[in-house]
């Protein structure tokens, strides 16, 4: 039997118990930087405003991003190739930006700041947008016969203005918006972490319901109710997706932000160059590293030492120097294990995240090619004609089908076979999206194939007219599309998130995006260089402006060669990769 003060000290330690159960275990604070409830904040009573917030927003982009290469050639009187090259390269700044949002976020402002100050950006841009498709000043006079005047200067800079303010205002918030909703839950409980995976499949799904609206309704006004009203609706929605974001503010968990990643990285690499003559130790214990349970990076959990890229560790190499002087506090000559680690995970990422640029450059292909192909391709429907671009709804419609089927009947399939708690791991998820996105250019092709061929035998080659085969078979390429998005897409974000370190979230999330952005950069020099060459000699080219004297077929099987080369490369990185392990 126990003393009383035995017994007073067990009774203590299980209130102290009890009471950290009431809180999370990762970090996360109220706005006011207090502890949190787990009973009264995040978890899914969270997410609705989250998710509401990403759907409206999602709808506001591709309100403007699914239709706008037909704004570009029927408005702005722009030809295929450069509408084409203006599309891909505003969808890259896009993916770009979030670089921006990302840094200011982990370093300075967290993610519920960054996310507010990027939507009101967002917001303005939208909104001039809007006024230089309503303005008559603002946009060319429509075409006379075969007349198309240019558009000036100044409307192409009203444009172009709000175009690559929404490029600003969206960057700002994509990193943030999925890391802010996964900081929801809980990381050291297990069933709030288990639930986290069904965010990000969700969170993908509230992105397509927009992406629906946007590329049913949305293009239809803007072919039919014109312009103005087409990218004003789009404005609207941005301001509810403010609303509903602010609406939710006292049911969030927040992380604090850690103080700049990049400085983080530069101190290790210009500590472990001061330190190169020195020897790492074969015992990791006598690495430096802070004593006490919390790491020395606010918000951050401590990493364990790995054995890999060994050069780096002399940054935590305690020298006789540091034992001399006594001061351990200056990064730049000595970094924590787990700063040192922080790096070690970026390097083993990237070869992952190069191979998602291939991906994202098949992903252009929608908004771009696609839409022209069906352009070409007969789109009557008794007395409707189709926008080209709605056919993107078969993609959204293909995603909305996979994201349940996949929550609810693969992973527990999956989870039989692997015995991981999420079915199959984000390695694999996103290994099986790259196989579809090649089924996807393989479909394109064989459509353009049977295209030019109808195109051929009624001769129709020299004439600038869509040839009669019903638009509706791009559905097939549209919907492999959409499946490869929910393997390859989703994946990404949970692999980005769960192998980040914590204080570095948000810019691990743009990582993953600037794969987008860079895919859609690689379309538009893949286009540069096919027209270079396959127009010289006075040849027309693969992609002429009359596609039926063209051969788009050739481009999609390109694209469909060097995906299945990144599949082999992906294949190969993804055995190499070893896993993040936080204390």
């Amino acid at each position: 039997m126990g003393t009383q003060e035995d017994d007073i000290l067990i009774l203590e330690e299980g209130l102290l118990q009890e009471n950290d159960e009431q809180y999370t275990g990762d970090g996360s604070v109220d706005l006011k930087g207090h502890p949190v409830l787990k009973s009264r904040t995040g978890n899914w009573r969270a997410c609705p405003f989250i998710l509401g917030t990403e759907c409206c927003e999602r709808l506001a982009y591709y309100g403007i991003a699914t239709n706008l290469v037909s704004y570009l050639t029927s408005k702005l009187h722009e030809g295929n190739v450069s509408a084409a090259r203006n599309v891909t390269t505003w969808s890259g700044t896009c993916y770009l930006t979030p670089l921006i949002g990302a840094v200011l976020a982990d370093a300075y402002w967290g993610r519920y700041w960054t996310i507010a100050v990027f939507s009101s950006i967002y917001f303005i841009g939208m909104c001039t947008l809007t006024l230089s498709a309503s303005v008559a000043a603002f946009k060319p006079p429509e075409c006379v016969d075969s007349y198309c005047p240019s558009a000036t200067s100044a409307q192409y800079g009203v444009f172009f203005l709000g175009l690559y303010l929404i490029a600003l205002g969206t960057g700002g918030i994509k990193p943030c918006v999925s890391s802010f909703g996964a900081d929801q839950f809980d990381d050291t409980d297990p069933n709030e972490r288990v639930k986290k995976g069904s965010f990000f499949n969700w969170f993908y799904f509230s992105i397509n319901i927009g992406a629906l609206v946007s590329s049913t309704l949305i293009v239809w006004m803007q072919e039919n109710a014109g312009w103005g009203i087409g990218f004003g609706i789009p404005a609207l929605f941005m301001g509810i997706a403010i609303a509903s974001f602010f609406s939710g503010t006292p049911l969030y968990r927040f992380q604090k932000p850690g103080g700049s990643p990049l400085t983080r990285m530069c101190q290790v690499i210009v500590a472990s160059c001061r330190k190169w003559t020195l020897e790492v130790p074969q015992d990791g214990t006598l690495l430096y590293e802070t004593q006490d349970k919390h790491s020395a990076i606010e918000g951050s959990r401590k990493l364990e030492h790995t054995d890999e890229l060994k050069c780096l560790d002399k940054a935590a190499v305690v020298s006789d120097t540091d034992m001399r002087n006594g001061d351990f506090s200056n990064p730049w000559v000595l970094c924590t294990v787990t700063q040192v680690e922080e790096l070690k995970i970026l390097i083993r990422m990237f070869p992952i995240w190069a191979t998602g640029i291939v991906f994202a450059a098949v992903y252009a292909q929608m908004s771009t090619m696609f839409v022209e192909q069906g352009m070409v391709m007969d789109r009557k429907i008794g007395s409707f004609t189709v926008p080209a671009a709605t056919l993107s709804t078969f993609d959204v419609v293909s995603v909305i089908f996979w994201v349940p089927i996949y929550d609810s009947i693969l992973v527990p399939i999956a989870r039989k076979f692997t015995g991981q708690e999420r079915g199959f791991s984000e390695l694999q998820r996103m290994g099986i999206g790259l196989f579809i996105s090649i089924l996807s250019m393989v479909a394109a092709a064989v459509v353009e194939i049977r295209r030019l061929q109808i195109a051929k035998e009624l001769d129709l080659v020299d004439k600038n007219v869509a040839v009669p085969i019903n638009i509706f078979w791009q559905v097939p390429q549209y919907f492999l599309v959409g499946a490869a998005e929910v393997f390859t897409f989703v994946g990404q974000l949970e692999f980005f998130y769960d192998q980040s370190p914590d204080a570095m979230r948000s810019l691990c999330s743009a990582l993953s995006l600037l794969t987008t952005s860079l895919g859609n950069y690689l379309s538009s020099l893949i286009l540069t260089i096919v027209t270079a060459v396959t127009t010289a000699g006075g040849n027309p080219g693969w992609i002429p402006d009359n596609l039926n004297e063209g051969h788009l077929d050739n481009f999609f099987w390109l694209l469909a060669g060097l995906s299945f080369l990144n599949m082999v490369v992906y294949i190969f990185c993804s055995l190499k990769y070893k896993q993040k392990k936080a204390s």
